[in-house]
Formats: C-alpha cells, sequence, structure tokens
C-alpha cells in the first residue's frame, strides 16, 4: 500500500471511529443520567387539594422512594380544573425526570370529557408505573326497594327516572361509574351532581338521593352502621372490607369501574430513568405493609411494567370516552 492510499485508510478509520463515538454519546448520555438520578429533589404534582385519595397515595409513594433512594420526593397540590392544570402543568415541565404526575382515572375521562384541552393525554406523557386500584362501591339509600343489583335493576326499569343517582360531579369518577352501569344495564336514573362527594353522601344519608357510587374509603363507616346499603363492589374482585358484598360483574358480566393511580411523567424523559422509577415503585409496593396500607383504604397494588400501565391508561381512556358519548356528558 503506497504511503497516500495508508494516509487515506487511516483517515477513513479515524472519521468512522469519531462517528460512531458521536452516535454512541446520546446513549452514554442516557445511561448516566439514569445512572446519577436523582441528583436533586423531585416533583409529584397532585392535580387535588390535599386530603384526599390521590393526595395520600402521592404522599404514600414519595415516602417510600425518598426511603429507598435518599432524595426527597415533594409533593406539589395544584388543584383546578378537574386535574387538567396540574397534567398540563408536568407535561410542559422539562422532560428530566425531576417533575412527575400522580396521575389518576380522571385523565383518561376527561381526554373526552373535555373538547379543547391544549394536550393528549395519552401522547405527551410517558407511563411510569401503576400504583393503586381503588375499589368503588354502589350503595343506595335503605329506602330504595331493592337488596341487589338484579333487584336495582328491576326496580329502575320499572320505574324509569324515579332514583336519583348523585356524583361528586360530572365527569368524575363515581359519575361515569353510574352511566356505565346504566349504559349496560338499560336502566334510566337523574343524575344529581355535586361539588364534591360530601355533599352527595350527606344528601344520599338524607334520603334526598336515592343512588351514589361512593369509594370505599367513606362510604364503609355508613354502610357497616346501617345508613346506606351496598349492593355491589364496582371492581371484579370482591373486598377484603365487605366480603359479602358481591361485585357488580357477577349480575352485570363485564363491569368493571374501578378508580385507579401511577405515576407519569413527561414524553421524552430518559427510558432509563422510568425504568429506574418504575423498579423503585414496584419494589415498594412489594413491601406487605403497603400493601396492607392500602387494603385498608379500599385498594389492591398495580405493579407491573411501563408498557402495563401505559395499557390501562390508553384501555380506559377508550371505555370512559365511550361512556361520556352515551350520557352526552359535559363539564361544568
Amino acid at each position: 500500500m503506497r504511503k497516500g492510499q495508508r494516509s487515506t485508510t487511516l483517515s477513513r478509520r479515524r472519521l468512522l471511529g469519531l462517528s460512531g463515538a458521536v452516535l454512541a454519546l446520546p446513549a452514554w448520555s442516557r445511561l448516566a443520567q439514569a445512572a446519577s438520578y436523582p441528583a436533586r429533589p423531585v416533583r409529584l404534582v397532585v392535580g387535588y387539594a390535599p386530603g384526599g385519595a390521590t393526595d395520600i397515595t402521592a404522599r404514600v409513594i414519595a415516602e417510600r422512594l425518598f426511603d429507598r433512594l435518599g432524595q426527597q420526593f415533594i409533593v406539589e397540590n395544584r388543584p383546578g380544573a378537574a386535574t387538567n392544570i396540574a397534567t398540563e402543568q408536568v407535561i410542559r415541565a422539562t422532560p428530566d425526570g425531576y417533575t412527575l404526575l400522580m396521575a389518576s382515572g380522571a385523565n383518561a375521562i376527561n381526554a373526552t370529557l373535555y373538547d379543547n384541552l391544549n394536550f393528549d393525554f395519552v401522547r405527551d406523557m410517558a407511563p411510569v408505573a401503576g400504583v393503586i386500584r381503588m375499589q368503588n362501591v354502589l350503595e343506595v339509600h335503605p329506602s330504595v326497594p331493592a337488596n341487589t343489583v338484579p333487584e336495582l335493576i328491576a326496580y329502575a326499569k320499572a320505574n324509569p327516572d324515579k332514583l336519583s343517582a348523585g356524583s361528586a360531579g360530572v365527569g368524575s369518577p363515581g359519575h361515569v361509574s353510574c352511566e356505565l352501569f346504566k349504559m349496560m344495564t338499560g336502566t334510566t336514573m337523574q343524575h344529581v351532581p355535586y361539588r364534591g362527594i360530601a355533599p352527595a353522601l350527606a344528601d344520599l344519608l338524607a334520603g334526598r338521593i336515592h343512588v351514589l357510587v361512593d369509594n370505599m374509603a367513606t362510604a364503609i363507616e355508613h354502610i357497616k352502621g346501617g345508613k346506606v346499603r351496598a349492593l355491589g363492589v364496582t371492581t371484579t374482585f370482591r373486598s377484603p372490607l365487605l366480603p359479602d358484598v358481591p361485585t357488580i360483574d357477577e349480575s352485570v358480566p363485564g363491569y368493571e369501574a374501578s378508580s385507579w393511580y401511577g405515576v407519569t411523567a413527561p414524553k421524552d424523559t430518559p427510558s432509563g430513568i422510568v425504568a429506574s422509577l418504575n423498579a423503585e415503585i414496584n419494589a415498594a409496593l412489594a413491601d406487605r405493609s403497603l400493601a396492607d396500607r392500602f387494603a385498608a383504604m379500599g385498594g389492591a397494588v398495580l405493579a407491573g411494567t411501563p408498557a402495563d400501565f401505559g395499557k390501562l391508561i390508553a384501555d380506559e381512556t377508550e371505555k370512559w370516552g365511550r361512556v361520556v358519548r352515551f350520557a352526552n356528558a359535559k363539564p361544568t
């Protein structure tokens, strides 16, 4: 090989080597980010005021992540617009793993309920990990002549629109759960929206409304005290808190309307950070003491991969979209 040819060959080799190194930089950078994460406090944004189930779940997970990773996970409450303010804040954040969202079923419902959102939740969020699936319960005032779900269906069909069903508001989990029940059973009931579950429950206890889908944590005291009658649990598995109450699915096959919570991040968050967070959350969920704590709230752990959680979000968005359109629900 002549000297000029050797020089050209070496130059090409150097160029190819440099090109390979440049191409490898993004992958190396992502690995380095994941290895050093988290290097500073992480914000976990909640779209509700403090004290509710979403907030409690976020604080439990933040505490466990601090224990495992040695860095603060600060819960930031940003209530308003049915979680849309908090959701958009996280979507617009830098995708570096330091701003996360405690997502919930409201995000899946809002995708269809609101016509002019500035984001597409399924497209613009990176699923990280599911945390908990919460059981709700279909309850009636004792004046309602029904002791079972089939009896309620029969009574509602014989008395169209005579029953009133309350909810925490249009598009709330309790509202769409009741609309799903109506859609699947061919029954009609008047919807009475409230500003929160507390006034709806107060009117159920007073007999001013007849039906309510409530979360297990707030309902169980009144159920056990005989002030309301539990007819069915909304998940496909019975509740250990109310083992004698059947699931609605036992009478209405295919019915399922649980509340769920999990962690999401902005789209384009490095996959290594997502994988690291997922592993740490799943490890926390494997702790029996945490599972017992969630069970006392009427929930079960929702462990799985980011892909598992992403599929849940997509499936729930499609399901609740059908229900919102059936009910012709509009935000107030």
